[in-house]
């Protein structure tokens, strides 16, 4: 995969914080995708199943909260049980954010961290930083450079550290 520079300094920080993580809680979920509720069956259903295809694990609200359980407390289980967060900033997202919706609580926690990788997706920062200034701050991945196809491929790396701590491991042992 070929990296942008913009890219290439927006995901450092991440993939630091994906390997601290992952050394301290092996067991922690690859991803939290956060999304907004109205794209959870076109494009966030399709990143989930693009990344889980490239071996990623992802926490995803339409496979992990049961029906029954409380929604915001299974959010913050999903959160705390992931190493790094994607957020799909689509037009609907900067709807539900503006709104006050579940996403900006998600988003919240995510930006006080290096753990965010916004993905942009038929929108701009332009529009983003209208609605979050603090989260337009933070560069990404785009649909508009790169197919989604190849942005699972690139998170897929940027998260795939399992194999290189068992390498490790094994390589000492």
């Amino acid at each position: 995969m070929i990296y942008t520079p913009g890219e290439v300094r927006a995901l450092t920080p991440v993939r630091r914080t994906v390997e601290l993580r992952a050394r301290q809680e092996p067991d922690l979920c690859d991803v939290f995708l956060c999304h907004a509720w109205d794209d959870r069956r076109g494009a966030a259903k399709e990143l989930h199943d693009l990344l889980v295809a490239e071996g990623v694990s992802v926490w995803f609200s339409e496979k992990d909260i049961v029906l029954g359980l409380p929604f915001m407390r299974e959010i913050d289980r999903g959160l705390a049980k992931s190493r790094t967060g994607l957020v799909l900033v689509t037009p609907a997202l900067l709807k539900r954010v503006d709104s006050g919706g579940v996403s900006d609580k998600e988003l919240s926690e995510l930006l006080a961290r290096d753990l965010l990788i916004p993905v942009m997706h038929e929108t701009t920062y332009a529009e983003l930083r209208k609605i979050s200034p603090l989260l337009a701050s933070r560069n990404g991945l785009n649909s508009a450079d790169d197919s989604m196809a190849d942005i699972a491929i690139k998170i897929a790396e940027l998260v795939a550290v399992e194999d290189d701590l068992t390498a490790s491991l094994t390589s000492t042992s």
